[in-house]
């Protein structure tokens, strides 16, 4: 049986905590929340990273 090989970027993302996640969307939301991102010169992934960040900050306020 072969060994899998990992790719070098693989190693990296492992080695950093990085993982890949995939959500299911209307197209007109995802299309609508990639204009914006645009408009305010920002990527979707730091957005969507600052408003995932907020959301466990709030939940974490109101269950203590």
């Amino acid at each position: 049986m072969e060994e899998k090989k990992i790719r070098p970027q693989d190693k990296w993302n492992a080695a950093h905590g990085l993982v890949s996640v995939s959500y299911k969307l209307t197209k007109s939301i995802a299309d609508d929340f990639s204009e914006a991102c645009n408009k305010a010169g920002v990527s979707k992934k730091s957005q969507l990273e600052k408003m995932m960040l907020e959301f466990i900050r709030q939940q974490s306020e109101q269950n203590n």
